[in-house]
């Protein structure tokens, strides 16, 4: 067994499926230092139409309560708004993860219009109030455009009341570090945005860096990966287990393949023991009670207020 199952006592298994979240591709406007995905400009992968067919099909007969749409940046997948009008036409409940400074580029200006269209709610990728600390992140002038798009949300109805979500992701600005109290990051975050730039939000989730990817490469750099992993089992927390997201979700792939989450297709380990791992294979009942593929990276869920999709755990 490895680190997380010893501290776990044992194996996961999942518990039903509520959750859906496709991965259209890694193609994304940013570079950005703590991708666990080590998405990017120059990075080709993209899902085709024949596949997004599948996943509709898929989410039809799974019904879950939620379709979380990611990437890459979402929307420069050509076929995105093809795949979100068949969601919404199957009568399913739609996120889009981006990092909305996208939406400034030309050409994809109309996603404001699509989403609201849509009723689409949104996960905003945003790791830090402050303008100096995402410029490190993600690149100088992203923070302008975050604020520009996040504006022109709220005059379509988002973060409002009855309107869409607009909820935004914390990602500790690099570092060896637990993301702080949820709540208690919320409402700095309610007093620099709104009340420093008169931008609106619903609510904040905060979720743990994995040492994966760029983020992984950092600490390396910065000779700070083992001080992580020993912050990862010290903060170990058993009341997180029965809410790792793993349990009532699957993520699927550009290509179709199907991973118990989205850090498992970063690490290339599709579902296994027995379940069905392609899209082409979808079978709802063997999905919904597998046995979890775990590994060391599974304890940046479980440590502290713990992590997901969703934000802290408890």
């Amino acid at each position: 067994m490895n680190d997380f199952e010893n501290l776990a006592h044992g194996p996961l298994n999942a518990c039903g499926l509520k959750m859906m979240q496709v991965n259209v591709g890694l193609k994304c406007n940013l570079r950005c230092l703590h991708c666990h995905l080590s998405a990017g400009p120059n990075r080709g992968e993209t899902m085709d139409r024949a596949t997004m067919a599948k996943v509709v099909d898929a989410a039809r007969q799974a019904k879950p309560g939620l379709v979380d749409i990611t990437g890459g940046a979402p929307e420069l997948c050509q076929d995105l708004p093809w795949l979100l009008t068949e969601l919404s036409r199957a009568g399913l409940k739609l996120q889009v993860r981006s990092n909305l400074a996208v939406l400034l580029d030309p050409g994809l200006e109309h996603y404001f219009d699509l989403y609201p269209g849509l009723n689409i709610d949104l996960a905003v990728s945003l790791p830090c109030y402050l303008e100096e600390n995402v410029a490190r992140m993600r690149g100088p002038g992203v923070f302008p455009k975050i604020i520009e798009a996040m504006r022109r949300l709220n005059a379509k109805g988002y973060a409002r009341q009855g309107g869409p979500r607009l909820d935004l992701v914390f990602n500790h600005p690099l570092g060896p570090y637990l993301p702080p109290c949820q709540q208690a990051l919320e409402n700095d975050y309610r007093a620099e945005l709104t009340g420093k730039h008169g931008v609106a939000f619903s609510s904040l989730l905060t979720i743990t860096n994995m040492p994966l990817g760029r983020y992984l490469d950092e600490l390396r750099t910065n000779g700070q990966e083992e001080d992580y992993w020993a912050l990862l089992r010290n903060g170990f927390n058993p009341a997180n287990l029965e809410g790792l997201m793993c349990r009532r979700q699957i993520s699927v792939d550009w290509n179709g393949r199907l991973y118990d989450c989205d850090f498992n297709l970063a690490l290339g380990l599709p579902v296994n023991h027995g379940a069905p791992d392609h899209i082409d294979r979808f079978d709802l009942e063997a999905l919904s009670g597998r046995a979890i593929v775990t590994g060391p990276h599974c304890l940046g869920c479980a440590a502290g207020a713990g992590s997901s999709c969703k934000g802290a755990l408890s």
